[in-house]
Parts: structure tokens; sequence; C-alpha cells
């Protein structure tokens, strides 16, 4: 699955071009001051439960960690409070046949103005043999002149569960605030045993607001989440989402459902995705999405 959106007319800001302004940047040699960020986390099965293997951090990266019963819940930290131009964080979550874990964030993420180039965000997921993942992230927020690109990869080893979520706000509609110059390039791909299971961009440039206004893309909707659930209850879990006018939902095989959502706001978004995300999780949704 695939889903494409196309630039608008070269927009400016400051009187510079949006398409030179976001084009990749040789950052090496300025004294912006810019964030770097890392992390590894690694879970394994320990008897009854799951437990961490290995955990490294650095940059602006941390991780911290809930208690749970039966799984690994951890909680990530962007420490430098956003995102702009040359901030770089890598994420790599690795888990090992029959653990379990969920990662979400302690916060909405913040994609700040960026004058000067991308920020880049890149992610490695590796769900093992009967082995669950649950990837919750809170949502992206864009401001006016943000750029950043934005990589996801799974891998899938063989009857590996996995439920996937990544919701984007253009701008917050109560604070006035409007896309009007902005770059989003956001790419997830997912493989099962080496084969290709699910792949997915979205790419935004230029006056955001009017392409997200367009019917064929977004009817004027300023927030979205995409999710992607593999399990072999895929065609039941389906069946229990309620329908909303603004939400397409769909199995692409047997065991993998996707999911897209469009709403008018973030809190319209929220009130439609959690109920979802509580089913999906069996009631076990991380309680800083409730905060």
């Amino acid at each position: 699955m695939a889903v494409c959106f196309w630039n608008s007319p070269p927009a400016t800001l400051g009187g510079v071009a949006i398409k030179d302004l976001h084009a990749d940047a040789d950052l090496a040699n300025t004294n912006m001051p810019r964030a770097r960020g890392s992390c590894l986390l690694r879970a394994k099965q320990r008897g009854q439960a799951s437990a961490i293997a290995d955990l490294r951090m650095s940059g602006c990266m941390k991780v911290l960690f809930a208690r749970s019963p039966d799984r690994v819940d951890a909680i990530t930290i962007n420490s430098a409070g956003g995102l702009t131009s040359g901030d770089r964080l890598d994420m790599e979550i690795k888990l090992e046949p029959a653990s379990s874990a969920s990662v979400t964030t302690q916060a909405a993420e913040r994609a700040y103005r960026a004058p000067a180039g991308k920020a880049v965000v890149e992610t490695e997921l590796s769900v093992g043999v009967n082995a669950k993942l649950f990837w919750l992230p809170q949502e992206l927020i864009l401001f006016d002149g943000a750029a950043l690109h934005r990589k996801l990869h799974c891998d899938l080893d063989e009857n590996a569960q996995l439920l996937l979520v990544e919701p984007v706000v253009f701008g917050r509609a109560l604070m006035g605030e409007r896309l009007r110059h902005a770059y989003f390039k956001d790419q997830i791909s997912i493989d099962r045993c080496g084969a290709p299971l699910y792949r997915d961009t979205t790419h935004l440039n230029g006056d955001v607001e009017a392409l997200l206004g367009s019917r064929g893309i977004a009817y004027g909707a300023r927030a979205m989440a995409s999710l992607v659930y593999v399990g072999p209850d895929a065609e039941a879990r389906l069946q229990r989402i309620a329908r909303h006018e603004w939400l397409g939902v769909s199995l692409i095989q047997p065991d993998v459902m996707v999911l897209r959502l469009l709403a008018s706001d973030s809190f319209e978004m929220r009130r439609t995705l959690l109920p979802i995300l509580d089913d999906l999780t069996d009631n076990t949704l991380p309680t800083s999405w409730r905060l």
C-alpha cells in the first residue's frame, strides 16, 4: 500500500524558495547547534515475562520504563524538546523470539521551523519469531516552516505480531497555526520473512494547508493517523472497529489490517483513535496517551 501527496507550487519563506530551504543541505560547516540522539533497545523472554536484554542511549535520546508484569514498557524522550534544521534521531528496537514490548513517547513530538535544512528521524524495528511489538508514539506536530524526513522500517519474523500507529497533526487548530510553508516526507516499510508486506509514503512540500484542502488528498483535515495491525485475529479486530466517515480500514492479507484516519484536529483524531487503540492493545495502552 502506498500513498503519495505531491508538491504544491514553490512557496517562499523570507524570500527564499521552500524547495531551496528544504533541500538536503551540508550543515557540517555551520555553527548552528544541532541535536543528535540515538537509542538501542533489545528485549528478551525471561521465564513467563519479557525483560530488557540490552539498552544503549546517547545524546538527546532517553528511555524510561513503566512497570509491567509481562512485557517491556518503554517511553522514549527527545530531551532536545523538538526537531529543527540538522537534528537527527536514530532508534533501533529489537525483540528476541517470544518476547513482548510496548514503545511510546512521553508526549507529542514537535517539528519546528527549519530554515537551514531538514531534520531526520530513522527507526529500525525487528520482531522475532512469536514476539509482539506495540509501536505507539504519540502524535507528531508540524509547525509552519518545518522540514522533516522520517523513515521507519520493520522486519517481522515468522508469527511475529505488530501494532504500529503514526499520528500526525498539521498545525494546532485551536492555536490558529497554519502550515503555509513546510516539508514533510514520511516513509514506512514493513517486511515479513524477507518479503515486502507494506509500503507507505506521505510527501508534502510547499503550502501544506492548501494541499490538505484538496478533496483528493485530505478534504481539509488537519490531523491524520496511519495504523497497521499484524496478528492472527486481524479480521475479528476489524469487525469491532466502529466505522467513521473519515476512517478507512481494510485487510490487505488475512492477518494484516491497515487503517487510515483523517480528522479536523488532534482532539477529534484522538477521540476516534483511542477506542481503537484500547481494543487493539487489549486495554493496555500506555498511560502517557491519557495525560
